[in-house]
């Protein structure tokens, strides 16, 4: 479910922000069409010009992350996003899941030799190599994303 606040600042449109609250069921499959439906609204504005792909695939992580880890793929548990941006600061995205966390700075590197074939533990790095500033909160169930 994606509900949509859209502020205008001032008379000539040119100023605006964009919120968009975002609750989906914790199933893979929930995750790219709702990455989908943000970007659309994220494109449409052009907060971050030329950083949208960044921005698609720092989000799409972030929720699939959510959902594997955080939820463990229980489709009775939900994963929050919210979105806020705006032309001056650019976007916050922030993605809450209900699991019990996990410390970040404990997740090993997937550049070291040791994890290059690993199959998972590339989501955080990626989102950190994409992202301008990127903070876990709430014992990592709340990751904050900034682009500007």
């Amino acid at each position: 479910m994606v509900r949509k606040t859209l502020t205008r600042r001032n008379g000539n449109g040119k100023s605006f922000t964009l919120k968009l609250d975002v609750t989906l069921p914790a199933q893979r499959e929930a995750v790219d069409p709702v990455v989908q439906q943000i970007m659309a609204e994220v494109r449409k504005t052009h907060f971050v010009p030329g950083k949208e792909d960044d921005i698609e695939l720092a989000l799409s992580e972030a929720l699939a992350n959510a959902v594997v880890h955080g939820c463990k793929c229980d489709p009775s548990k939900t994963v929050e996003c919210c979105l806020i941006g705006n032309d001056k600061r650019g976007l916050v995205i922030v993605v809450r899941d209900p699991g019990t966390g996990f410390d970040p700075t404990t997740v090993p590197p997937p550049t070291a030799q040791e994890n290059i074939f690993s199959d998972h533990g590339r989501g955080i790095y990626l989102i950190n190599q994409l992202m301008d500033e990127v903070q876990f909160h709430k014992n990592g169930t709340e990751i904050h994303m900034i682009k500007h």
